[in-house]
């Protein structure tokens, strides 16, 4: 499932970033994840085997959610989760060789930017979703500014500090999307907290107004 399919079906767009996962434990935190209405799921290549954990959720829920991987900073690592079996991927930064392998690939990409001119650079390579990162650093304010100078149809989606206190406020700014790691996943959290925490995030994003 891609991206966009999650979205049709009626997932909100919050990534959950499961950083630090193990194979052992991915499927039953992704369906933990899936069941509380999360449909896109991301594993950063800084976990203990991300391929392996991909390729278990893809095999488990991949007609139910889009799943992919993150911290994708080289060709290398795009190649690999692509061939694991990931739908998208979302990196730290614009890296247009990266995006454009992963285009390829047939994966959706999500580069994470900070200025107007990685922004542009994103775009030139392809990329009409981007990740603000670190989000919260820069403020909803920030969101609302850069989003008067890109292409209309380019959707932004903030990393970093945003979480259920404060979805309205960036909302509010015009942010697309999000993706929250610690606030959702930490090693050791039960799939039963995980999936408590997912619903509360989505709680406040459907109560948030935009």
């Amino acid at each position: 499932m891609k991206i966009e399919d999650a979205l049709e079906s009626g997932a909100p767009p919050i990534a959950a970033i499961l950083r630090g996962i193990t194979t052992e434990e991915a499927v039953a935190i992704g369906e933990a994840l899936v069941d509380a209405g999360i449909g896109i799921i991301e594993v950063p290549f800084n976990s203990p085997d991300p391929a392996a954990s991909i390729t278990a959720m893809t095999e488990a829920l991949g007609d139910r959610a889009a799943i992919g991987g993150g911290t994708v900073t080289s060709i290398a690592i795009a190649e690999t989760l692509a061939n694991a079996g990931g739908s998208f991927m979302i990196s730290p930064n614009v890296d247009q060789a990266v995006i454009s392998r992963s285009i390829a690939l047939g994966m959706d990409v999500l580069p994470g930017f900070m200025t107007p001119s990685e922004a542009f650079l994103a775009i030139e390579a392809g990329a009409h979703n981007l990740k603000l990162f670190p989000g919260s650093l820069l403020g909803s304010g920030y969101i609302g500014a850069i989003r008067e100078v890109l292409p209309k149809e380019t959707r932004i989606w903030a990393v970093g500090g945003i979480g259920a206190a404060n979805i309205g406020e960036y909302r509010a700014a015009g942010l697309f999307g999000i993706g929250v790691g610690g606030g959702l996943y930490r090693p050791g959290y039960e799939a039963s907290v995980v999936g408590a925490k997912a619903r509360e995030i989505i709680a406040a994003w459907n109560a948030a107004t935009t």
